[in-house]
């Protein structure tokens, strides 16, 4: 054998153990002859497209076997590889044998002979797992957009250098900012002077020295909107690396309406203590007013009889004492006839009453009168009947009954093991609202029960024994009743009634 048949025969083993190899590996080959449109394709070519090994096949074979939604696609893309010299690069679904679509990817280029573009030659592979994989990571990227689009908090993440990469949409909604806007620009847009110049400072700073100042721990900060507005933000930033390039991502929150419910709070709590002690000083005023007009009426009645007794007197200064005696007894009845008025003053007096959500009106005293009720272990429970919610009555006053009674109700579950309070309301008769406000403390003795709603009566060491005396007075103002029980499994409960708004308020405030 010549050294040049042995060199052929050398190169035709080679060839054949890589095409072995290839095979072996899943890739199969093929050749398109451009004149003829007849195809060569190799043992897992042939495998892959579902064609028998000594079946024929030429160009029209092969795109019969692909799936229909995709020929028109392969065919194209043949084409401008073979006029304009391109690479083959395509994917496509073919069906086997009556089985689903499975989806496999060619890759090719021209072969030139004798100077011309005699070949199309190339390989295929399977690629339904990396289809799956694909398909399972754009459920996940749905999802998670899903989840972030819903999320009423705002994430926005950005590189090391600040630029943001991510915008969600609430961020876009907070900001006023779209998506294709924010992303490439740097987050210091989103802040106001003089944060905004000194932001990368902070990135700069933790990258040389890795002290965190706010990474990982939230904060109150200051956002800038795209109009130029500036609002309150609880911001907090999580880190991670990916390729070796540190990312920052930040979870906000707009305070907004957050301080103004507080401000509202803070501005409900001052007039409900403004009233509070209106109201205490009223009560207190009648009770006084009461107490003091029996013994002013004893002493006009002492120095009249002295008066009598003084008639037989020679003493010469008798005119005199007899005078002073009788302006004495006209001042204790002017003090009486004070006194007297400014009990009917306090009794007559009216308040504002208007058409009030009951629910809106338990939820603002519970706001205040519950703070620190879930620290302390406290389950409560609102029960609220929205059929029967708006009641005719002074929203302060009203508001200030039920902060007293949920106070009294954490004091008297202080130590109890069990500690629940609820709150309900239902309708009665006679067009009445019946609240309902229940703790499991320790409940009411029957010697107490009689005296709790007396005026400056209390259990407690340090109370007034004021607060139910005024809370069962503006209920009683309001036409309503005020009584409290015993519970069966322990603790208290206390009911008061109040008017349902009329149909014509009702009507006006839908």
């Amino acid at each position: 054998m010549t050294d040049q048949a042995q060199s052929s025969s050398e190169a035709l083993a080679r060839d054949r153990r890589l095409q072995q190899g290839i095979d072996s590996y899943g890739v199969g080959s093929w050749e398109l002859n451009l004149a003829t449109r007849e195809l060569a394709w190799s043992a897992t070519t042939r495998r892959l497209l579902g064609v028998a090994p000594d079946a024929p096949v030429d160009f029209d074979t092969f795109v019969s076997l692909v799936d229909p939604e995709d020929r028109d696609r392969v065919t194209q893309a043949v084409q401008r590889t073979i006029e304009h010299s391109e690479y083959l690069d395509i994917m496509f679904r073919v069906a086997d044998r009556g089985q689903p679509s499975h989806w496999l990817r060619a890759r090719g280029g021209l072969v030139r002979e004798n100077g011309t573009a005699g070949y199309l030659c190339g390989i295929v592979l399977d690629i339904d797992q990396q289809k799956v994989l694909e398909q399972e990571l754009r459920l996940q990227q749905n999802q998670l957009r899903s989840i972030l689009d819903t999320v009423p908090d705002a994430m926005i993440l950005i590189d090391g250098r600040g630029i943001m990469r991510f915008f969600s949409s609430a961020a876009e909604r907070m900001f006023g900012l779209s998506e294709r806007e924010a992303i490439g620009q740097n987050i210091s847009i989103l802040m106001p002077r003089p944060d905004a110049s000194r932001h990368d400072n902070y990135i700069s700073r933790y990258s040389n020295t890795g002290e965190r100042h706010i990474i990982g721990i939230g904060r109150i900060v200051t956002g800038q909107r795209k109009d130029g507005t500036t609002f309150p933000i609880h911001l907090s930033i999580g880190e991670m690396v990916s390729s070796g390039e540190r990312y920052f991502t930040g979870f906000i929150r707009d305070l907004t309406e957050y301080q103004q419910t507080q401000a509202r709070l803070h501005e409900l709590q001052a007039e409900l203590v403004h009233v509070s002690r209106l109201t205490a000083m009223g009560e207190m005023a009648s009770a006084l007013a009461h107490e003091l007009n029996q013994p002013l009426s004893a002493i006009s009645n002492y120095m009249k009889g002295s008066r009598r007794l003084l008639a037989g007197s020679s003493d010469p200064n008798i005119s005199k004492i007899e005078n002073a005696m009788e302006r004495a007894a006209e001042q204790a009845l002017r003090a009486g006839q004070i006194i007297r008025r400014l009990r009917d003053f306090v009794a007559r007096g009216e308040s504002e009453k208007r058409v009030e959500s009951l629910a809106k009106l338990v939820e603002e005293a519970g706001a205040l009168g519950l703070t620190g009720a879930r620290e302390q272990g406290v389950v409560l429970r609102f029960h609220m009947d929205q059929a029967n919610d708006l009641v005719l009555v002074d929203r302060v006053q009203i508001q200030q009954v039920l902060v007293n009674l949920f106070r009294n109700a954490l004091e008297a579950m202080a130590t109890s093991r069990r500690k629940e309070l609820s709150a309900s309301n239902a309708r009665v008769a006679d067009d009445m609202i019946e609240v309902t406000v229940a703790d499991s403390g320790s409940g009411i003795p029957d010697d107490v029960k009689a005296k709790l709603f007396q005026t400056f009566f209390t259990t407690k060491d340090t109370g007034m024994g004021v607060g139910l005396s005024i809370s069962r007075s503006i209920i009683e103002a309001h036409g309503g009743r005020m009584w409290a029980e015993t519970n069966s499994a322990g603790g208290a409960t206390f009911r008061f009634t109040l008017p349902m708004a009329p149909g014509e308020d009702v009507t006006d405030a839908a």
